[in-house]
């Protein structure tokens, strides 16, 4: 048994026109999808990756297979619908061998978080060219934040590639939280502050609205999208957050790296 309480919520900003971003807070799937190519392209997009999630009922045996393959059935849809494409970055909440875990998946630059005892860390990597410069050596994170390529992404549904997530299979314990965004709000509000109410707002809905408005009030440059999810009660929820591991359900359906977990911490 899983028990959760998710919440969503999602803002056009204050300079674009039309909200490319889509939401799904539906166990066992919550994700952030933020559409690229304009009106018509990228919220299309981002709205086909929602819909084809959706379809999926209430499985407690999800793989990174199947998660691969609800990624390939809507680049097809995309690409049949004309162009534009999307990020995608989420969490199922499933169980391998009897035991409670999160399948974290990402392709793109919206991220996903999780929250362990009163820590923050990023897990998903951004798929994007500044992201490759600050692995290089090239750029440190305070100068990717105003880099002229900070929007370029190296990964995406609907891209010329075929889907190519990352995934990480990650113990999961009654008090845990993930936190999944677009870019609207990881280059307006300082990842520090994010950390800060991450840890401290107690409710899904609460942390997700405020987000949301912070990036907004923030500047808004951008459409932002937040989507919370607690775990209230596991069958396993002795374990420690030190059992996380990379999932190996088949090695050949995507690439497999190291969480980045970078941690904040309330006590900074």
């Amino acid at each position: 048994m899983i028990d959760v309480i998710a919440a969503a919520a999602t803002s056009v900003g204050r300079v674009r026109r039309v909200n490319e971003d889509a939401v799904l807070a539906r166990y066992p799937f919550f994700l952030v999808a933020d559409g690229m190519g304009g009106h018509s392209a990228g919220d299309v997009a981002s709205a086909i990756i929602v819909e084809e999630f959706a379809l999926i009922g209430q499985q407690a045996s999800m793989t990174a297979n199947d998660v691969l393959d609800i990624l390939t059935r809507s680049d097809d849809r995309i690409r049949a619908a004309g162009g534009g494409g999307s990020t995608v970055a989420g969490v199922a909440t499933v169980e391998h061998g009897g035991a409670a875990y999160w399948l974290v998946f990402n392709l793109g630059d919206s991220r996903v978080y999780l929250r362990d005892s009163g820590r923050l860390a990023q897990v998903t990597v951004d798929h994007s060219v500044v992201q490759e410069l600050i692995d290089s050596g090239e750029l440190d994170v305070a100068a990717a934040r105003t880099h002229p390529q900070r929007h370029v992404i190296t990964r995406a549904v609907g891209a010329p590639e075929r889907p190519n997530p990352d995934f990480w299979l990650i113990p999961a314990k009654a008090g845990d939280r993930a936190v999944m965004c677009s870019d609207g709000l990881t280059t307006e509000v300082d990842e520090d502050d994010i950390a800060r109410l991450a840890v401290d707002i107690e409710t899904p809905q609460e942390l997700a609205d405020l987000l949301v408005s912070t990036a907004v009030e923030s500047g808004g440059h951008d459409n932002v999208s937040v989507v919370v999810v607690d775990i209230r009660e596991t069958q396993n929820s002795h374990l420690s957050a030190d059992q996380s591991v990379v999932t190996d359900d088949d090695e050949s359906s995507a690439e497999h790296t190291v969480p980045r977990l970078a941690v904040y911490d309330r006590e900074r």
